[in-house]
């Protein structure tokens, strides 16, 4: 039986993504199929026509995608629309709206940085999801760094865990195991 070639093609800007795409890629390696994994900053994609699923992955930094993943889905719009494809972002907002009960607010960034995104570049996922992301107060500038300081004493009860000094990782590594299955199976 011919493996199911998939092609995971993502933009990062703190590395969470990174870690994310690889754990999917792994789980659906070892569920028998051959997996490409792209990380859109360092690599470019010149054709997709040989994968019969393209799972696209974004960093999320002031509700936006990655510039490298908005210029793979508007490079590939129209090829995208006859594959399967599926949608993951990364996100460390989710958790702590999660912990505060911020359910309206949920709803809104899963419908913006997921249904939106699919819908501006006329695709129908087979799956989207939002995963945790991190925070790296090493890497990030003044103006976003004031921006979640008043959240800093929220993000290790909200299930954070400081990876290195500055670092917090809010990623649920079960769960991302758990959705990279289902779309095993899916396909």
């Amino acid at each position: 039986m011919e493996k199911t070639k998939i092609l995971i093609a993502y933009g990062t800007r703190y590395g969470a993504t990174t870690g994310t795409a690889e754990e999917i890629a792994k789980v659906l390696q070892e569920e028998g199929n051959e997996v490409k994994v792209v990380n859109l900053k360092e690599e470019k994609v010149k054709n997709i026509s040989e994968f019969d699923l393209i799972i696209i992955g974004s960093g999320m930094k002031m509700e936006m995608w990655t510039s490298k993943v908005k210029a793979f889905s508007n490079k590939f719009s129209n090829e995208l629309k006859k594959k399967k494809v599926a949608i993951f972002v990364s996100s460390g907002a989710r958790a702590l709206m999660e912990y505060k009960n911020e359910h309206d607010e949920i709803e809104r960034i899963t419908k913006k940085y997921l249904e939106n995104k699919a819908s501006k570049y006329g695709l129908n996922p087979i799956s989207m999801t939002m995963f945790g992301g991190i925070w790296d107060y090493n890497q990030m500038g003044k103006i976003y760094r004031k921006f979640l300081d008043p959240e800093l004493e929220n993000f290790i009860p909200a299930g954070f865990k400081e990876i290195e000094p500055g670092v917090y990782d809010s990623r649920n590594w079960e769960e991302i195991r758990e959705w990279a299955k289902e779309l095993a199976r899916m396909i």
